[in-house]
């Protein structure tokens, strides 16, 4: 037999033996199943009902608890089969992808294991196939043959490698196999790399890099940065490393305690199937607009199209830089300090529009107490002044004549409800009368304990325009640039938008930060990482706020600055430098690109000032061609011409506007020309099959086998700070890059040496 007869033996026999499993767990599924329908069914016969006694009752407390643990055995049985089935089912097709032969130090003869998605296990302890997140996996990934050492749980393990083989199994069949001495064979990534894009993002844990290898199964780091150029499998690698924690920490890890904010809710859906598709639950994903909008439900805040497509002037601009420094952050610190001794606004208690506990005497109960309570302590102190004023004020009222007016108009029915659950026994009239007062007047002045428990008496937006004004003496305009005029101005601006309950982005993290210092909230304390995409289009203000939000989570950014296109943020490094110690940071540089071919990342690339950074896979292309012509209507011709070439090469294709009003534009014109295309406005839509037309901002992590950039002129894109987006656009690219212009061609493009992109102009 020859090895590839042999290793098909091997597969043939193991996948035998996971459908043999299979058929086992679906039968032991079924009979669980059918066992708790069974105890469902004779609940009532099974459970003896007496409430007679004391002894009855507890009689019956015990059989209902004794059906209960019987119930939620069954559930557990069949659902932890569930589980496994669901691992044998995603193995049966493709059992493993890697072999690794190697003998350890002091063994006498080298041992054979296979790395697949899962474990599979013929017998106690005897492994067909290693889970790919097992630390001995960690060999085919981190080391070439010869001598590799690995971590184990009991530390640092030395082996000698002499074999790695590298399969591609379709449907129980090999596709290939090679043997490689690299850590991944280009083989190996030829192959993955070339097939087509698709609606979701698929697994890497097939062609895990050693540099990613080192992301994935870092356990120190309380900051893990990741920096990476377009394509270079960040996001991916992040995705598994979710993927190996919640392996690595079972039992002690859910993923209910990981969070990962991304983009936009877009690009959550298209990571929605990875950590499904590994055999894990998905961690909390969301983006940090919708974090913002849920804890301010009241107010709108301002969303990813608005801050991104409205236009900021210079001074806008100025202010902006200085609203999202640390150095505003420690001046929302020292304001916060300057509240526990004056300051603080509050508003009237009101019940039914009339005020119940006046502003002044909560300001006075406020900073009756002494310096050592601190704004959270001071608040406790304050509602429970209040709750006890309102326990007097409810007494009292028990004595008012609408009170006992009430009760004696209500019948036995309204009687029967206001006792509730009270089992009746009064000794006399006047208990029962001053029972009955209570729940009426406690009922009627729920709307006050409510709004005290609630904080309904802190005036926050007065606070957040007072503290603003105060800036000045907390630190200094002129490092920014910025005048007393511009600021107060822009204070102003905040004011108007606070009365119409709208918040910028810029003023909505210090305001709950504020807000967090107020009440003394110390953060989601449960949270253990904390993942965050695309952390070049966060501020340091709110990468100090999240750390102080999620104060025993483990950091893990990822990002590529390169693609900067809110924040143009320079100095990440150096702020992330103050927020975490330097023995507890770890940055990993990704440069290899592996999304798109040589041709095309050495085009975007070329749109950087120091696109030197990134390094191109060597995988074949046609290189980018840049179609300019005279009318839009030319234009629209040229596109749908492109679009039956993409298509005849089976290729999905993104069409790229820079706003969402070109979307809108050109989806009309493509329409009514009855050209197939969905339109993607809103990040809340999922990215459907075949040629979509999106807005720039919303394709941040997304990639498609052909990009068209539309109407890459110089209107659209004529200055230095748009590089990154058009360098954002163009990276989306797997197989083919289009860019179409009219009239005039975006200048960015001169930095472009003109062997890396053909021009296509007809009647310019």
């Amino acid at each position: 037999m020859t090895e590839k007869q042999k290793e098909q033996a091997r597969v043939d026999d193991v996948v035998a033996k996971i459908k043999s499993t299979e058929s086992k767990l679906t039968k032991k599924i079924s009979e669980a199943k059918s066992d708790e329908q069974s105890i469902n069914d004779n609940f009532n016969n099974d459970v003896k009902l007496n409430t007679g006694s004391y002894e009855g009752m507890m009689d019956t407390a015990l059989s209902i608890r004794q059906q209960q643990q019987m119930l939620n055995e069954r559930n557990n049985s069949w659902q932890h089969s569930a589980q496994q089935l669901d691992v044998l089912q995603r193995l049966d097709k493709t059992p493993y992808f890697a072999r690794i032969d190697f003998q350890e130090d002091k063994a006498k003869a080298a041992e054979t294991i296979y790395i697949g998605l899962g474990s599979f296990t013929d017998s106690t302890d005897h492994f067909l196939i290693y889970d790919w997140r097992a630390p001995i996996s960690s060999i085919y990934y981190d080391g070439n043959l010869g001598r590799v050492t690995y971590q184990t749980p009991d530390g640092e393990q030395a082996v000698n490698v002499s074999l790695k083989r590298q399969f591609l199994i379709e449907n129980g069949q090999i596709k290939t196999m090679f043997d490689t001495q690299e850590t991944i064979g280009d083989q190996m990534l030829m192959e993955v790399l070339g097939e087509q894009s698709d609606t979701k993002m698929k697994s890497i844990v097939t062609t895990i890099q050693r540099e990613q290898n080192q992301i994935i199964r870092d356990t120190s780091a309380k900051l893990l940065f990741v920096q990476g150029a377009a394509g270079s499998g960040k996001t991916s690698a992040i995705m598994q490393r979710v993927a190996y924690l919640l392996y690595r920490y079972r039992g002690n890890l859910k993923s209910s305690q990981v969070i990962m904010f991304s983009p936009n809710q877009l690009f959550n859906d298209y990571i929605s199937n990875v950590l499904p598709e590994l055999g894990e639950q998905n961690m909390v994903q969301l983006t940090y607009h919708q974090y913002a909008a849920r804890r301010l439900p009241n107010i709108e805040v301002e969303d990813l199209f608005t801050q991104f497509e409205k236009h900021e002037n210079h001074v806008d601009k100025k202010v902006s830089r200085l609203k999202s420094s640390l150095a505003f952050l420690e001046a929302t610190q020292k304001y916060a300090e300057h509240l526990e001794k004056a300051d603080m606004h509050f508003r009237d208690v009101k019940l039914r529009n009339e005020v119940f506990i006046d502003k002044d005497r909560i300001e006075k109960t406020y900073y009756k107490y002494n310096e050592n309570y601190h704004l959270g302590n001071r608040l406790t102190a304050t509602k429970e002044n209040l709750l006890r004023y309102l326990g007097r004020r409810i007494n009292s009222e028990m004595r008012s004549k609408w009170v006992s007016e009430f009760i004696e108009s209500l019948d036995s029915e309204g009687i029967n409800k206001w006792y509730g659950d009270h089992p009746h026994n009064f000794e006399n009239g006047d208990k029962e009368f001053s029972f009955l007062a209570r729940r009426v007047v406690t009922a009627a002045f729920e709307s006050v304990r409510r709004g005290i428990s609630r904080n309904h008496f802190l005036n926050i937006k007065g606070q957040y325009i007072d503290f603003l004004r105060q800036v000045p003496k907390y630190l200094d305009l002129k490092q920014f640039n910025v005048s007393e005029e511009e600021w107060q101005l822009d204070v102003n601006q905040v004011l108007d938008r606070l009365r119409q309950k709208k918040l910028a982005m810029d003023d909505v993290t210090p305001y709950l930060y504020m807000y967090d210092l107020i009440t003394g909230k110390h953060g989601d304390r449960d949270i253990r990482y904390l993942f965050i995409d695309e952390i070049q289009d966060y501020t340091p203000y709110e990468l100090g706020f999240l750390k102080t939000s999620f104060p025993r989570a483990r950091f893990t950014l990822l990002g590529d600055l390169n693609q900067a296109i809110f924040t143009q943020e320079s100095s990440l490094l150096k702020e992330l430098g103050t927020m975490f110690e330097k023995e507890d940071t770890r940055v990993i540089q990704l440069t290899q690109s592996y999304r798109s071919t040589e041709q095309i990342t050495n085009f975007t690339k070329a749109l950087l000032k120091n696109g030197e950074k990134v390094t191109a896979f060597n995988r074949e292309g046609p290189t980018p061609n840049l179609i300019v012509r005279p009318t839009t209507r030319d234009l629209v011709t040229a596109l749908k011409q492109q679009l039956t070439v993409n298509d005849e090469a089976g290729q999905t294709t993104a069409i790229i506007t820079k706003t969402r009003q070109d979307s809108e534009a050109l989806y009309t014109i493509m329409h009514d020309q009855k050209v197939p295309v969905t339109l993607i406005r809103s990040e809340n839509q999922r990215l459907a099959a075949g040629t979509i037309i999106v807005p720039s901002y919303l394709a941040k992590g997304l990639e498609f086998d052909a990009i068209i950039a539309w109407q890459v002129t110089a209107a659209n894109y004529g200055n230095d700070d748009e590089r990154q987006l058009l360098y954002t656009i163009a990276s989306r690219a797997m197989h083919h890059l289009t860019l179409m212009a009219e009239k005039t061609v975006s200048p960015l493009l001169n930095d472009v040496p003109k062997e890396r992109y053909t021009v296509d102009k007809k009647s310019v």
